[in-house]
């Protein structure tokens, strides 16, 4: 469910970073489409970049971006690990 949501609130707000930027008004920053994608709204972002064509060819983001999607399912994968579930139950 937290990817489904955070991918969501991604995904619009890809569409309003492209809506502003036709619009030549306030833009998102970067670092925020960046951090949404790193917090598991990679998949909305995915499909913002192809279905608004919008990011899709600064370079230097695109790189970035995807280093945050490696992170993110590095992250993930250490969580369902066994070490990782054992971690969690000490945590909560």
């Amino acid at each position: 469910m937290l990817y489904g949501g955070v991918s969501c609130i991604t995904l619009l707000t890809y569409g309003y970073d492209k809506f502003a930027a036709e619009s030549r008004i306030w833009r998102v920053r970067e670092s925020t489409l960046l951090m949404l994608g790193l917090l598991g709204g990679w998949p909305g972002a995915i499909i913002a970049q192809q279905g608004f064509r919008h990011k899709t060819r600064k370079v230097s983001f695109r790189r970035q971006f995807w280093v945050t999607v490696v992170l993110n399912m590095i992250v993930l994968l250490w969580i369902l690990s066994p070490f990782g579930v054992r971690w969690l139950q000490v945590m909560l």
